[in-house]
């Protein structure tokens, strides 16, 4: 399996747990604006870092099972994990907290 179909997989839940979130609870501009930058910094703490750990060669990728491109040394595929992470925590919030506390 490349590590794109498995980063595609581990992408589902957290889409599918961020589309209930949005239909039942329709978030506003700032719940949406939170997200984004979250999970903006979370693509550029964690492509700063692998390339980090990469140089020091703490760990390799097999390139037959990679896409391709990078940002940094870190293949693309790499930011599946903190996007996900990004998405279903605050879509778990959403979904779970009750109506005035948002």
């Amino acid at each position: 399996m490349s590590y794109a179909a498995l980063a595609a997989l581990f992408l589902l839940p957290p889409l599918a747990v961020l589309v209930l979130a949005v239909l039942v609870r329709r978030p506003g501009r700032r719940w949406w604006l939170s997200t984004t930058i979250t999970v903006g910094l979370l693509l550029v703490l964690t492509a700063v870092f692998d390339s980090l750990m990469i140089s020091a060669d703490l760990f390799r990728f097999a390139e037959e099972d990679l896409l391709g491109p990078r940002i940094g040394l870190a293949p693309i595929e790499d930011l599946a994990w903190p996007m996900a992470a990004g998405l279903l925590l605050p879509a778990l919030w959403l979904l779970l907290s009750p109506r005035e506390e948002r």
